[in-house]
């Protein structure tokens, strides 16, 4: 049995992403019920995954992968995720012998940055770097899947949320980080 054991952080500085290469992501969700496994297809350059995630205990969750065919998850992103989609660009970056994924948001999450890590135990210590603001890694709202829908039993982000604190530096092609 697989299993996922993540942190999540919003990142408060972007200049960092300056200059790298990340890989475009399309994901969508097709379904999810309360206490429920959800599924996601994902199309990350030329792959494509079905991921079924089961609900969070802690920092960790139950995760099953697939790698499936382009052309089924462009089918079903298109004709049974509707709206439950989030487009993003990872950007993988090494910080103290440690791999932070860093999502920059697009369309409706455009300015939202999140770092997540993965961790072989929920023990592992980290080591943050400069440009980690606050965890989120307990707050719904900042889950993929919340992200994805319109409307759900947590209140989606709006721009607000996004909003730069006074004297916060924007990176990335002038994309401001949240918080």
């Amino acid at each position: 049995m697989a299993t996922e054991i993540e942190r999540k952080f919003l990142v408060c500085e972007t200049r960092f992403l300056d200059g790298r290469k990340g890989e475009r992501i399309v994901q969508g969700y097709v379904a999810k019920e309360p206490g429920a496994m959800s599924t996601r297809v994902r199309v990350r350059a030329d792959r494509a995954f079905l991921t079924l995630k089961g609900p969070r205990e802690g920092l960790s969750r139950d995760e099953f992968e697939y790698p499936i065919p382009v052309a089924d998850a462009q089918h079903m992103l298109a004709l049974y995720c509707g709206n439950r989609v989030i487009q993003k660009t990872r950007y993988v970056v090494d910080f103290a012998s440690q791999a932070f994924e860093v999502d920059v948001f697009e369309g409706r999450h455009a300015g939202l940055v999140i770092a997540e890590i993965e961790l072989q135990d929920e023990r592992t210590p980290l080591v943050l770097p400069p440009w980690i603001g606050q965890e989120v890694t307990h707050d719904r709202r900042y889950g993929n899947y919340v992200l994805a829908q319109f409307e759900g039993p947590v209140r989606p982000l709006e721009p607000a949320d996004f909003a730069a604190p006074p004297g916060f530096s924007a990176g990335v092609s002038g994309i401001i980080a949240a918080h």
